[in-house]
């Protein structure tokens, strides 16, 4: 057997699912023994066997990547709970598992994943899912390219295209887990300085008080200023606008989207009741509160 071989098995057997105890199972994946397929990779010591040092190995694999997808959605254990969420996550990454240099990625399937498992965050799964599709983005926010800002020129085009800046997520949900995710952490922030026995409590009745509420579509924006993410909630036309700018349609083409009927079949989306006379105004303090942020960038073919 040569490295490539050897490092390929000793990565399978690691990345070999824990048992319910938390142990390596007794099997591997081919249905071998898993003693003699770590025999095979690892030698014994004076302390322990070949399978025992693999079980170290394996153990730290999977606590290191449970322990990683906790800090990452941290929204979502709150939503459903530490037992469920510790099912759900053993579950994800058994059928999705790493295939990436950094741990950053674990979570990029995790949505599509619950969709086609809602059983791990039943009875509130439509919660959750909002509450994941808004902590992925938060971290697509945190890290994503940032190209030189779009600096105004007035002898540009009178009907423009826009380029939006790569960490900058538009999402469409139904309930308020902006608020609910802002308040969780700032539990655990002050869980860090000071034990505090109530946050468990207090975080459950907060997750139910907003599983309650009544379904509203809420518009949001996440974005970056410096090191730190931001939510900021906004209109429905404001909105379709930056999403129809992001698709690349020109200016008078994405007014058009923002400000006429959509089709409901589609998106749900009513008439804007805005007056005709108001757009104008209304757009440009949009686009001066977007530029100020720094949401437009510099097209690839500007020098």
């Amino acid at each position: 057997m040569n490295l490539a071989e050897i490092q390929s098995r000793m990565l399978d057997a690691i990345m070999q699912p824990l048992t319910s105890g938390y142990n390596t199972p007794q099997r591997a994946r081919d249905g071998r023994r898993m003693r003699e397929v770590a025999a095979e990779i690892i030698k014994p010591n004076d302390r322990l066997t070949s399978f025992e040092r693999l079980q170290i190995y394996n153990r730290q694999y999977w606590y290191r990547i449970l322990d990683s997808l906790e800090e990452d959605f941290p929204g979502l254990l709150a939503i459903v709970g530490r037992v469920r969420f510790n099912a759900l996550a053993k579950a994800y990454l058994t059928d999705c598992p790493s295939r990436s240099f950094t741990l950053r990625d674990l979570g990029s399937r995790l949505e599509e994943w619950l969709r086609a498992h809602p059983k791990y965050a039943a009875p509130r799964t439509k919660l959750a899912l909002d509450m994941v599709r808004l902590e992925w983005a938060e971290i697509e926010a945190f890290d994503a390219a940032e190209p030189p800002v779009l600096i105004p020129d007035s002898a540009s085009d009178p009907d423009p295209r826009f380029t939006l800046q790569p960490y900058l997520r538009l999402l469409e949900l139904h309930h308020p887990v902006d608020d609910l995710l802002v308040g969780i952490k700032a539990e655990m922030r002050e869980s860090e300085v000071a034990s505090n026995a109530m946050a468990p409590r207090a975080r459950h009745g907060r997750v139910r008080k907003i599983a309650n509420r009544k379904r509203r579509t809420i518009f949001l924006a996440v974005h970056r200023q410096g090191d730190s993410v931001y939510f900021k909630r906004m209109e429905r036309e404001a909105f379709r606008m930056l999403q129809a700018l992001g698709g690349g349609k020109r200016l008078s083409e994405a007014a058009e989207t923002a400000f006429s009927e959509g089709r409901v079949a589609e998106s749900g989306v009513k008439k804007s009741k805005i007056k005709e006379s108001d757009i104008p105004a209304l757009m440009q303090d949009w686009f001066e509160n977007w530029s100020s942020l720094g949401w437009f960038a510099q097209p690839e073919s500007a020098e």
